[in-house]
């Protein structure tokens, strides 16, 4: 079974988080929640809309090697935390040193160009690529894949995301199982 690390920063965004862990658990993915611990000793994360989540671990307990990819919800505030935390930073580059999957989507994609493991070609949130660089940009694509490393959008492609990374971790079967129980024809 492949295994997902989701980190939960405080103002991340909701739809793109709960979407995406809950696309992955159905492709049957184990998929643990980690809150950071320098923002409050607590596993209870709060998102940009107020909505509170309850992370499965800390991530300072996080190791790499028990995960097969990292993925970053985005959200403004929620980003920037991940930016500045060092452990996540650490995580980033270690994912890409041991030639893991690592995801973002929405802002999330600027905490992987400051851990310097963001691939050439990629996409986010509008406006997200002016603090990245335009070359190798696109908002044509839902989803984009360069080497091990994929980005999305926003909010609105968090169902695509959630799928493309079913589709790589676990086979078109479980994709096209997903794809077609949550009627995501528009993926």
């Amino acid at each position: 079974m492949a295994t997902v690390l989701v980190p939960l920063a405080t103002g991340f965004e909701e739809i793109e988080a709960i979407n995406i862990i809950d696309i992955m658990r159905r492709g049957g993915i184990d998929v643990k929640t980690a809150y950071l611990d320098d923002e409050f000793p607590s596993d209870l994360v709060t998102g940009a809309h107020g909505i509170t989540v309850q992370a499965d671990v800390s991530l300072l307990s996080v190791n790499s090697d028990d995960f097969d990819m990292i993925v970053l919800p985005g959200g403004h505030e929620g980003t920037n935390r991940l930016v500045a935390n060092h452990k996540v930073q650490e995580l980033l580059k270690e994912f890409k040193l041991k030639d893991k999957w690592i995801g973002a989507i929405c802002a999330a994609p600027l905490a992987l160009h400051k851990a310097g493991v963001l691939s050439h070609n990629y996409t986010s949130y509008p406006t997200i690529q002016d603090q990245i660089r335009h070359d190798g940009y696109t908002d044509k694509e839902k989803v984009v894949t360069d080497g091990k490393v994929m980005t999305s959008r926003g909010p609105g492609t968090a169902i695509c995301f959630g799928l493309a990374i079913v589709k790589q971790l676990m086979g078109i079967q479980s994709h096209d199982k997903v794809k077609t129980s949550t009627l995501s024809d528009f993926c």
